[in-house]
């Protein structure tokens, strides 16, 4: 499993302004190779938003970035004085997973 994550920090009072953008989006996400779920969260501190994709695999992510339903979700642009600044990304290979409704295993 593999998550891609950016960080947005959105300006005070846009907050539903940013969120309807991301409702309203074209996302091409679903039914690419690799795809498993996407999120968009919002933090406890005014204007952190973080949107969350989980793929299969780094691989699969790796072809989504190289794609045209990529540039095409990529394409459009936020609204004037939403944002304030680029977002930050991040990536991470799972180490440990836990599904729901699986026991542990013992130590």
């Amino acid at each position: 499993m593999f998550v891609a994550m950016n960080q947005f920090s959105v300006n005070e009072g846009r907050g539903a302004d940013f969120e309807e953008q991301w409702r309203t989006r074209e996302s091409y996400l679903q039914g690419f190779e690799g795809f498993v779920h996407f999120a968009l969260l919002k933090g406890d501190e005014a204007g952190d938003y973080v949107s969350h994709t989980i793929w299969r695999s780094r691989e699969d992510f790796l072809k989504w970035t190289q794609s045209e339903a990529f540039k095409k979700a990529h394409s459009a642009r936020s609204s004037e004085g939403v944002l304030a600044g680029h977002p930050r990304a991040r990536f991470y290979d799972a180490v440990i997973t836990e599904p729901a409704g699986v026991p542990a295993l013992p130590r």
